[in-house]
């Protein structure tokens, strides 16, 4: 559990902050569509019901959904991601492998639960880029990671220009870890308790192969089966095409997941990982049938926290203080006590 610090103080004051904010994602979208030859495209806010489009995340979140009357009260939902729909966009527009598009994506999910990194407001820069069926490897994934990382690098010092109280502390590089090794390495230990060790220790780690059965049966976190592939074998002894990036956060003494990507499902790993999951019946819909009778442009993508990167860049210790949603009354009281200043 995210617990936040004994003694905080703010290092820019709200002013300041919002100055930073607008700064940071110029800066950083700049940086990633220029790295990852992005192009940004308009997103939608809400897609329709029971298509497969939407995101189901973990599978039990329940998107904010609501009636058209024009539409004869056809039923909409407020995305929870874009990751099919973003790939749905890549084959329409005819991408090209090495190529790909970015997107600010606002969501709600109604059902997290509220702590300093997790809010029911999600803002991120969700990005797709198509890929050649060849290069469908971990190998592959784990080049891409490594871009993305330095995006964050460069950023992080972009803020150091501008703001010299504010002292870079990420590492020149970013570790690669495998959820499977950690689990061989570390069996008395939560997968939250391996992250917290690892980013200690490297600073920035990516962790690969997030969502497929581990040697004990568990999983290192959730993954619905229809967007990223977890369940192909890398050849190197591992299963997954897929992770998380994460750094250590020293205002909170943490692990803290800026993004997840990986390598979307094929054909074949989507029919793999609906059966595992027990959710066959996906097949039937719309996006799922696409994909499964070969019409979608094999990609890579993820999504990045806007408001926690800007939360970790500027050293907040809650996403409160980088974006405005609603919070308990506990939590609000909580906050005024320790000094933090919710937007």
């Amino acid at each position: 559990m995210i617990k936040l610090p004994a003694k905080y103080k703010s290092i820019l004051n709200t002013k300041e902050t919002e100055h930073a904010i607008v700064a940071i994602k110029d800066f950083f979208q700049l940086a990633l569509s220029t790295e990852l030859n992005l192009t940004r495209v308009t997103a939608p806010l809400f897609v329709g019901s029971g298509r497969g489009i939407n995101d189901d995340l973990n599978g039990v979140e329940r998107p904010v959904s609501f009636p058209v009357k024009a539409l004869n009260d056809s039923k909409m939902e407020i995305v929870q991601s874009l990751a099919k729909w973003k790939r749905m966009k890549i084959t329409e527009l005819g991408m090209e492998p090495g190529f790909g598009i970015y997107t600010d994506m606002n969501a709600l999910r109604p059902d997290e639960d509220l702590d300093p990194i997790h809010s029911i407001y999600v803002d991120q820069w969700d990005w797709e880029m198509a890929i050649d069926p060849k290069d469908r490897t971990v190998f592959y994934l784990h080049e891409i990671v490594k871009r993305v990382y330095n995006c964050i690098k460069r950023t992080e010092f972009f803020i150091f220009d501008r703001y010299p109280k504010i002292k870079p502390c990420l590492p020149k590089d970013i570790k690669i870890l495998y959820a499977d090794d950690l689990q061989r390495q570390y069996p008395k230990l939560t997968p939250k308790e391996r992250e917290n060790k690892v980013c200690k220790q490297y600073g920035a780690v990516f962790i690969t192969g997030i969502g497929g059965k581990l040697d004990d049966g568990t999983i290192h976190d959730g993954r619905a089966p229809d967007y990223d592939d977890w369940i192909t074998e890398t050849g190197d002894g591992h299963r997954g095409l897929n992770g998380d990036i994460l750094i250590w956060n020293p205002v909170l003494n943490s692990a803290f997941e800026l993004s997840s990507m990986g390598i979307r499902v094929s054909p074949d790993s989507l029919r793999a990982q609906l059966k595992e999951r027990g959710m066959t019946e996906r097949e039937k819909l719309e996006f799922h049938k696409k994909l499964l009778s070969g019409k979608l442009t094999q990609t890579l993508g993820g999504g990045i926290g806007q408001s926690r990167l800007c939360m970790f860049l500027l050293r907040k210790a809650h996403i409160g203080e980088t974006q405005v949603s609603v919070w308990t009354d506990e939590i609000k009281q909580d906050c005024k006590k320790r000094g933090i200043v919710l937007l």
